[in-house]
């Protein structure tokens, strides 16, 4: 009886000893994720671009100051916060795990930030007027678009935020490695990608004239 061929893991291929493209099964876990949860946003986004094409009443709710600038600095907090990410999955992998870890905190600095700022942006919005089924502009189904679509990124940003506390936490105290950190990394740099499709579709192109 013929042996099954082994990989170099050891294991037989047919008993998963094989890693499909070369990562780590985590890590095609998150890939996966990511690419399932990029289709929700894409309908999403689809969604919104439809129901503004087909209206002709869709506001232009932003004026330069103070939306179009608070927006812009939430984006500069997700970016700042993709760079201390980056920063925190090359500390991981050289084993300084202080430094790693302190990268973290700066990475959900910026991530809290964003959402502080977003949700003071909200209830100026809301003490404006402008809610899921109305808004003082025009047609109402911006509000419900307008809420829908950012309200879905920051339920992410948040889960972004707790995850990274959690890696934190668990790489300070040995209980995870630099592949753990850069998981994570993949979905918070998805998370700031998301939002530089959202920035110019629902601000960028509503600015009130």
């Amino acid at each position: 009886m013929a042996t099954p061929a082994r990989t170099s893991l050891g294991a037989p291929e047919w008993a998963g000893g094989v890693q499909p493209f070369a990562v780590t099964h985590a890590k095609m876990g998150m890939w996966l994720f990511l690419m399932s949860d990029s289709l929700t946003f894409a309908a999403l986004l689809f969604s919104y671009a439809y129901v503004r094409n087909g209206s002709a009443h869709w506001p232009a709710p932003f004026p330069i100051m103070p939306s179009i600038v608070l927006a812009a600095v939430m984006t500069l907090c997700l970016l700042t916060s993709s760079y201390t990410m980056v920063q925190a999955v090359r500390a991981a992998r050289a084993g300084a795990t202080a430094k790693a870890v302190r990268w973290l905190w700066g990475t959900m600095a910026g991530g809290l930030a964003f959402m502080a700022l977003h949700l003071n942006e909200w209830r100026m919005l809301w003490g404006e007027g402008m809610t899921p089924r109305a808004n003082p502009w025009g047609d109402p189904m911006f509000g419900g678009t307008f809420y829908a679509l950012t309200g879905m990124h920051m339920l992410h940003v948040l889960t972004g935020v707790v995850a990274l506390g959690v890696m934190a936490a668990r790489l300070a105290r040995g209980r995870t490695t630099s592949e753990g950190i850069e998981i994570a990394g993949l979905y918070w740099h998805f998370v700031d990608l998301v939002w530089m499709f959202l920035f110019p579709l629902v601000y960028l192109i509503s600015v009130r004239r």
